[in-house]
């Protein structure tokens, strides 16, 4: 049990390592030895769980989803009261994730720009992550405006993909209220 717990926490410190480095850094910036070095672990021990960076990546991105899905459904609570509606308060908790010290952009994105092979693991994990993050932007249009509002959700999902990007350019938060702003004018038309 001890072994496993050990095995367990070994690997947790690897994940959060090579998350926070492919984050701060970028995936290909980052090599093995420097995860293996900051997390404190033997080559062997990440090779054991990781059979190769490749997998880990898409470890770290399975890892990150996790991360961001839990952060979103916090924020969101958190902002609901206040705003009124899911989806003011999903752009809420956007901003608020946008203006965190040593933002960077999505992560996803990220990964999607490094990865030139469309085909890597990883690639296809964040084009389907992307899928899952829109039916969640999808639900928040449904109950904020009702049903007919969905019809508009790959647009609000555009405005956001863009006021991530933006955001890293500007180096601001302000991003997310434009594209709110735009996502409820669109909305306001599409009920009509």
């Amino acid at each position: 049990m001890a072994r496993d717990r050990a095995t367990s926490e070994a690997r947790t410190r690897v994940l959060e390592t090579a998350d926070r480095l492919f984050y701060e850094h970028g995936i290909r910036a980052v090599g093995v030895d420097r995860i293996i070095a900051e997390a404190g672990v033997a080559k062997m021990t990440l090779y054991s769980h990781f059979p190769s960076k490749d997998e880990l990546i898409l470890a770290v991105l399975k890892h990150r989803e996790e991360v961001m899905a839990g952060y979103f459904r916090a924020a969101i609570e958190r902002h609901l009261a206040a705003s009124g509606d899911k989806l003011r308060a999903l752009f809420a908790a956007v901003k608020e994730l946008l203006a965190t010290p040593g933002f960077r952009g999505c992560p996803f994105q990220n990964a999607a720009a490094e990865l030139a092979d469309p085909a890597h693991p990883a690639a296809v994990f964040v084009r389907d992550q992307k899928q899952r993050f829109f039916g969640f932007l999808r639900r928040c249009v449904e109950e904020s405006v009702g049903p007919a509002g969905a019809a508009a959700a790959p647009a609000v999902a555009l405005l956001l993909e863009g006021a991530f990007m933006t955001a890293v350019i500007q180096g601001s938060a302000e991003p997310a209220d434009v594209a709110r702003d735009a996502a409820l004018k669109l909305l306001a038309l599409e009920a009509v």
